[in-house]
């Protein structure tokens, strides 16, 4: 089953723990790159292939 991206948020409470835990820790260290930020997000919040698609869509690039 393949989600559309937009439902990912408001189904998954993992996806949206992620979203939140990426965005402050791009907050508190900026120097951080953020391709290894997500991937963090990533394991530690146990995300399907599908939220780890929808991350680096979205959320790879600096200026999002």
């Amino acid at each position: 089953m393949n989600m559309p991206p937009t439902d990912l948020l408001t189904t998954s409470t993992s996806l949206q723990k992620a979203v939140a835990w990426i965005g402050e820790t791009m907050r508190q260290h900026p120097e951080k790159q953020r391709g290894k930020v997500i991937a963090e997000a990533e394991l530690r919040f146990d995300l399907t292939p599908a939220e780890c698609e929808f991350l680096n869509r979205n959320f790879k690039e600096a200026g999002c």
